[in-house]
């Protein structure tokens, strides 16, 4: 799973197969079957995460066992809980498998000591940040200023065949909605004009 990984960072920089090697040697592979939890809330979480196959969630659960999902994160993306990593506070999250999944997993110690010892590794990890704030933002936009109706075609465009691989409750958790109102909007989005 490594080469998946390996493929990533040289599509997004130019990493000397040296400074590959080096991270390799600070990468731990974990295949995780559908259901199972990387993360449970509770627990302190200490790695950063790749996803090299699959597809991940992160979810709370309130006090009537409703999820409320916050992202999820399939192939080439990154998951964790950056809260609990940095403060080293339990999480409030969980992290499962909604796929039978592959991560690529770095303890923090060692990543940031890769981001220390390799400006070409520093430079991506501060773009992914970057893009990782303003997706949030994109979030909240989408979370207080949309329709439900929006809030579900902002999310296609967004994750183009993403609904397809997710079950229907898991979006409309994920969209802040009943899954009665989204198959609603999907009926009506359907329709014949």
């Amino acid at each position: 799973m490594f080469d998946v990984f390996a493929k990533y960072l040289l599509s997004k920089a130019d990493f000397t197969a040296d400074e590959l090697q080096r991270i390799q040697a600070a990468c731990l592979i974990r295949t995780l079957r559908k259901h199972q939890y990387l993360l449970q809330a509770g627990d302190v979480w200490t790695y950063n995460a790749f996803v090299a196959k699959g597809c991940m969630r992160s979810y709370t659960m309130d006090s009537k066992g409703t999820e409320h999902i916050l992202n999820f994160a399939v192939e080439n993306w990154w998951t964790g809980d950056q809260e609990s990593l940095t403060t080293g506070q339990p999480s409030r999250y969980n992290i499962d498998a909604v796929e039978d999944s592959d991560v690529v997993l770095i303890r923090k110690e060692d990543f940031n000591q890769l981001r220390q010892e390799l400006p070409v590794f520093n430079q991506l990890i501060n773009s992914i940040l970057h893009r990782s704030f303003m997706a949030s933002q994109n979030r909240i936009h989408s979370a207080i200023s949309y329709s439900a109706e929006e809030k579900y075609r902002d999310f296609l465009q967004r994750f183009p065949g993403l609904a397809l691989r997710i079950p229907q409750h898991m979006v409309a958790s994920y969209l802040g909605m009943t899954t009665e109102t989204l198959s609603r909007i999907r009926r009506h989005l359907n329709k014949p004009a």
